[in-house]
């Protein structure tokens, strides 16, 4: 196993069992100890996981919101994958809403050229990345700018959307359940979300199956808010048999 393979492994334990232990690593991995204390060294750089005694946990856990370059660099090929199933929920023509967010993000860079769709966006980056595609019409929600997702929010985000009425909103969240609903850290973050899903006639969920292991202080929707839901295969079937009960399509890509 390559150092990245085990560190991927290494965090999806800590995010599944709430923290890791350096001495069972080592053993379960057939390493020394030394070599798990670097890959927690190294993932605690990425942002993903906070060094303690004897071990680590996630930082979902502290309660700390990582930084949208750190998560654009975890489960890359899962949200890949996530984004290549969300392409069949496109309308071919129309309005949508695109959530800023890592996996929304991928969305974004793969996005078809053959759609003439208004777009609406609460992310410079992501606005500047589809505004010069053909037959898009981009809109940008204004407002302030939070630097840790680079995600507008506040009133001037909000405002728009009390008026507008879009096809389908693909939206992101940083943790989920049947119970709990749509969490993320920040409650002006919370309120575009919900400002979204209200104006949609449709709300598509792309989320990582590690989200389902996460709860943050703001819920801003009730899964039954929420008409489709697209996974990784990672997904606990137990989790899909749930969300499928209450209602909702489960896509595992």
């Amino acid at each position: 196993m390559y150092a990245e393979e085990r560190q991927q492994e290494i965090l999806r334990r800590a995010r599944s069992m709430g923290r890791v232990d350096v001495v069972t690593l080592a053993e379960e991995f057939a390493v020394t100890t030394e070599t798990i204390r670097r890959d927690l060294t190294a993932l605690e750089r990425a942002g993903v996981l906070r060094r303690v005694h004897g071990g680590a946990i996630p930082v979902e856990r502290l309660g700390f919101e990582p930084a949208l370059a750190t998560r654009d660099e975890v489960m890359t090929a899962e949200k890949e994958r996530i984004a290549k199933a969300a392409l069949a929920e496109l309308p071919e023509d129309g309005s949508i809403i695109i959530d800023a967010g890592s996996t929304t993000g991928r969305l974004v860079r793969i996005f078809p050229s053959d759609r003439e769709l208004t777009v609406i966006v609460n992310s410079p980056p992501l606005a500047t990345a589809l505004a010069t595609r053909p037959n898009l019409t981009v809109i940008m929600l204004g407002g302030r700018v939070r630097g840790r997702t680079l995600a507008t929010v506040d009133d001037w985000a909000l405002r728009p959307l009390a008026n507008l009425n879009v096809d389908v909103a693909f939206m992101a969240a940083n943790g989920c359940s049947v119970s709990k609903g749509l969490m993320t850290p920040d409650p002006a973050e919370a309120a575009i979300k919900r400002a979204m899903i209200k104006a949609a006639q449709r709300s598509v969920l792309l989320v990582d199956h590690t989200k389902f292991t996460n709860t943050y202080l703001a819920t801003f929707a009730s899964m039954s808010e929420i008409d489709v839901v697209i996974s990784d295969t990672g997904l606990d079937p137990a989790i899909a048999t749930e969300l499928a009960a209450a209602g909702l399509e489960v896509v595992r890509a």
